[in-house]
């Protein structure tokens, strides 16, 4: 989402928030970019995979500062949003984070993905799915701010999915983020691969929602705003 801040990622999770499967699983710890003839399209870089997990947080900040000043309410930003490598390098409280995820941990506050995977699904969907998976990760931190805890895990997803899509629409519409052509089609295929696996019970500790559900609640956020969303 060449999404710009017009002053300056969009899938998923809380521990466990969806996963997307690469094709390969990454040789170097680090990310590295493609080399070709051709200049970079500006989805293949470590560097620009950066700007955009920066840029999709100083947005997410910006969105819901604006929403909770509406409200009369002090908004606290979540403390960090930071990159892991390894499977245990990050726990939130005493469960270990695993790799190819992104979680919002509310026992530290603070957004942790995994880096290997977040860059190889950025070259490999588009720079709009990094909006949403910051931004879906930012609607669970919003949703512990407001004591919301839903009884199934499912319930709790998709209605971040549905303030994920919120944040993304209204900050296209405010001017704060701008959709280049091609972008929902990004969004679109970012969530219908995150979507539960067939046969997955919607009651099940861990159900996130099957694709359709997952495109709805998204849809449903971005066109009428967090009024969809039943905060």
């Amino acid at each position: 989402m060449r999404a710009r801040v017009v002053a300056f990622l969009t899938v998923l999770l809380l521990a466990g928030c969806g996963r997307l499967p690469l094709p390969e699983e990454p040789a170097d710890p680090q990310p590295t970019a493609t080399t070709s003839s051709d200049e970079p399209d500006g989805t293949d870089t470590p560097e620009e995979f950066a700007r955009d997990i920066k840029s999709a947080q100083t947005v997410a900040e910006r969105y819901w500062q604006g929403v909770f000043e509406q409200q009369g309410k002090r908004f606290q930003p979540v403390s960090e949003v930071f990159p892991y490598e390894r499977e245990g390098e990050v726990n939130c409280g005493r469960d270990p984070l695993p790799r190819n995820n992104a979680a919002y941990c509310s026992a530290g506050d603070f957004i942790a993905y995994d880096v290997n995977w977040a860059f190889g699904v950025f070259g490999q969907i588009g720079d709009a799915f990094i909006y949403y998976l910051l931004g879906h990760e930012y609607a669970h931190g919003i949703q512990a701010r407001l004591g919301i805890q839903q009884q199934f895990t499912i319930q709790q997803e998709l209605q971040a999915d549905c303030m994920a899509g919120a944040f993304i629409g209204d900050s296209a519409r405010a001017r704060q983020l701008r959709l280049d052509k091609g972008d929902t089609d990004e969004l679109a295929r970012g969530l219908q691969a995150v979507g539960d696996d067939p046969g997955q019970p919607w009651f099940a500790e861990g159900a996130h929602g099957t694709a359709d559900q997952r495109i709805n609640a998204f849809a449903n956020g971005y066109q009428d705003s967090l009024k969809a969303c039943d905060l």
